[in-house]
């Protein structure tokens, strides 16, 4: 959840409805604008140009009031923790500006590691602290294939099979997304 959205939880905007209701209809217009380039398919190139001619409007007025409105709160109400955490986040937020090809939030990354969050009390004693960078490996690259249209046991054999003949500067050819871009072209040539 980006710093800017942690804004939404919590009982600061049962208190400040007024104030919540603005900073939520400025979130709103960047989530409808990031809905539409979504939906349109646009590339990074022309996500990153809408953000800047859009998006980045928004995110300053934003940054501009919570700046001025910190000063109205007491550090330990809800509101003001809310802006304190927003603030001190901000860098970070603002790094969907300026890449195109990443997204507003983290909520896909969330939703695809759900099943894992929720099987981990399951697994808690499972292998050693070694086994847990392992898993986390294998579930990366599993998702990796998954948003890229991959099979994973197709993947993940070839893989296997092919990882230890090669160099360190061949690995790149083997993320899912390469890997993938090869497949497709030696069906290309074999037709």
């Amino acid at each position: 959840m980006t710093p800017m959205l942690r804004l939404n939880s919590g009982a600061w905007h049962v208190a400040y409805p007024k104030v919540a209701g603005w900073f939520l209809n400025q979130i709103g217009q960047m989530y409808g604008w990031e809905k539409e380039l979504r939906q349109s398919r646009a590339g990074p190139a022309l996500r990153q140009s809408h953000r800047s001619s859009h998006s980045r409007m928004v995110v300053q007025r934003i940054f501009r009031a919570l700046s001025k409105l910190q000063p109205r709160y007491l550090p330990k109400s809800p509101m003001g923790e809310a802006i304190r955490y927003a603030l001190n986040q901000w860098p970070m937020l603002e790094r969907f500006l300026e890449h195109g090809e990443v997204e507003i939030d983290n909520n896909l990354v969330e939703n695809a590691i759900r099943p894992t969050a929720i099987g981990k009390k399951n697994w808690l004693f499972f292998g050693s602290e070694e086994a847990g960078q392992r898993g986390a490996v294998i579930y990366t690259l599993i998702e990796n294939c998954k948003m890229h249209g991959v099979e994973p046991y197709s993947y993940l054999k070839d893989l296997l099979e092919r990882l230890p003949t090669m160099t360190n500067q061949q690995v790149e050819q083997l993320t899912p997304l390469n890997w993938q871009k090869a497949r497709q072209a030696q069906v290309k040539l074999a037709a």
